[in-house]
């Protein structure tokens, strides 16, 4: 019988997603990793969550509540105000999910974009702010003027997670802290976000801070301004364009993973589902050719948050074998289409399951 530690709750998607997120499992197999792994799924498809009313949806999050650990595939937002929406709020409410953290890193082989080497984290907060904004229309369509309103929140709590764990992560990294909101137009909404980073300094006075506007941010992305490891805090929205810009600067954005963290009050991790930070890519679908490294990834990182939170060295050793599995299968030139190589997506995958076998036999 699998050890309640090594529950992991794998959420089913669509698309492209779901065939990535079953390279990833092949990965996870107690076999290959030599881990009593228990991987409990859940069905998280388009067609599922409508068959139940996002009732599967509502199971998927109370089993990773109680599990802690999850990874994700990705899944289809339908467009439909009526529609069943996307899974990921309910999923980062359930578990009190306040961090999303993306690394991007150089991958072995690729020429990075912009001169970019070191590794560049963005830690955006889950929740709030212009997801789940209120929002309404004021006037009529085809009337003179017709306005939109929206009414986004953050909350300081959430400004505090994602400055305090920015700051842990820069000090992980030996890296520093910087960018931020747009504090100067916005003091009293985005504003509380800086607080939260300057009072983040003060506790954490040993790590470099260089506090910047997010347009000049986007801006030392490109002009070489970030000349070494970086943790990026930043509010959803601006989080979710970021990870988006900063993960392709390093060859593709298929090549970085993403992980959803929740924290005790000493904001000490309490749960985190990983994923992919990519779409379903529709038009990829049933070729075998779409990059599975992010997915793979996925698995190494939650994993590794497996080993933080219940201390088992021997998962942490499985995480770091597939991690360096996946960058040395790109060094040796096993890479998909996207990063300039023939390998199909079984083909990668195949390769890290060999590498991963090797690492941990030897």
């Amino acid at each position: 019988m699998a050890d309640q530690d090594l529950r992991i709750i794998v959420l089913g998607g669509d698309e492209t997603g779901q065939e990535l997120l079953d390279e990833a499992v092949r990965v996870l197999d107690p076999e290959v990793l030599g881990l009593p792994l228990e991987l409990e799924h859940y069905d998280l498809s388009l067609a599922h969550r409508r068959e139940t009313d996002n009732g599967v949806v509502s199971e998927a999050s109370e089993a990773l509540r109680q599990a802690r650990f999850g990874i994700k595939a990705a899944t289809i937002t339908p467009e439909g105000r009526d529609d069943v929406g996307s899974p990921n709020k309910l999923l980062r409410e359930q578990i009190d999910g306040r961090v999303i953290i993306r690394t991007g890193r150089r991958i072995p082989g690729v020429t990075p974009v912009a001169g970019i080497h070191h590794p560049i984290s963005v830690c955006r907060m889950a929740v709030g702010d212009a997801y789940g904004a209120e929002q309404w229309r004021e006037g009529s369509e085809g009337a003179e003027d017709e306005i939109a309103l929206r009414t986004e929140r953050i909350s300081r709590s959430s400004c505090r997670a994602v400055a305090e764990y920015s700051f842990r992560s820069a000090g992980r990294m030996d890296a520093r802290v910087y960018g931020g909101p747009k504090w100067t137009v916005s003091p009293v909404y985005e504003g509380m976000l800086k607080e939260e980073m300057d009072a983040a300094a003060e506790r954490h006075s040993d790590i470099d801070y260089e506090p910047v506007l997010i347009d000049a941010t986007y801006a030392g992305l490109v002009s070489g301004a970030i000349d070494g490891p970086a943790v990026i805090p930043a509010l959803n929205r601006d989080g979710d364009c970021l990870s988006d810009f900063v993960l392709p600067l390093y060859g593709s954005i298929a090549g970085a993973e993403s992980v959803l963290l929740a924290f005790d009050d000493d904001y000490e991790v309490t749960a985190a589902m990983s994923e992919a930070p990519h779409g379903t890519a529709p038009g990829l679908l049933g070729k075998n050719i779409a990059n599975p490294m992010a997915m793979i990834l996925a698995g190494s990182a939650v994993l590794h948050y497996v080993a933080q939170v219940t201390d088992r060295n021997e998962v942490e050793t499985a995480s770091q074998a597939i991690y360096h599995a996946v960058l040395g299968a790109s060094q040796a030139g096993v890479r998909t289409t996207d990063l300039g190589g023939e390998a199909s997506t079984s083909d990668f995958t195949d390769e890290v399951i060999s590498r991963v076998g090797d690492k941990l036999r030897g």
